[in-house]
C-alpha cells in the first residue's frame, strides 16, 4: 500500500515498547495497537513481531504472563517492566534527536548553505 512507510532497522523494538507501555497487550493486540497508533501507516508482520516480544522479555524489557485475551482464548500478555520504561525513554529521545537533525536536513537549500 502507498501510504505505508517502510520500518527502519532497529524501529520495531521502539514501536513494541510504545504499544505495550498504554496498557498490557498479547501479541496480536500489539500489532493493532501500533497500527491504531500510527493511523495504520506501520503494519507490522506476525513473522517479526513474535521473535521480537520474545527478545525484549529475554532482555528484560517486557514481561510475559499468561491470561485471557477478550475473545476467551489463552494468550500471553506483555507488560513494561522498568528496565523497559527506561529503554524507552531513552529510545524515544535518541529517535526525537535523530528526526529533527534529518528534518532539518532535508529543509537544507543551496543559498543557506
Amino acid at each position: 500500500m502507498p501510504d505505508q512507510a517502510q520500518l527502519l532497522p532497529g524501529t520495531l523494538d521502539l514501536l513494541i515498547l510504545k504499544a505495550v507501555s498504554l496498557g498490557p497487550l498479547h501479541g496480536y493486540g500489539v500489532l493493532l495497537r501500533i497500527g491504531q497508533i500510527s493511523q495504520s501507516a506501520l503494519l507490522i508482520e506476525q513473522g517479526a513481531l513474535y521473535p521480537a516480544l520474545f527478545r525484549l522479555v529475554r532482555q528484560g524489557l517486557l514481561k510475559a504472563s499468561w491470561g485471557v485475551s477478550e475473545n476467551n482464548r489463552r494468550a500471553k500478555f506483555y507488560e513494561l517492566t522498568a528496565a523497559g520504561r527506561k529503554r524507552l525513554r531513552e529510545e524515544t529521545e535518541s529517535w526525537n534527536r535523530l528526526a529533527t537533525a534529518m528534518a532539518a536536513s532535508l529543509a537544507a537549500r543551496a543559498e543557506g548553505v
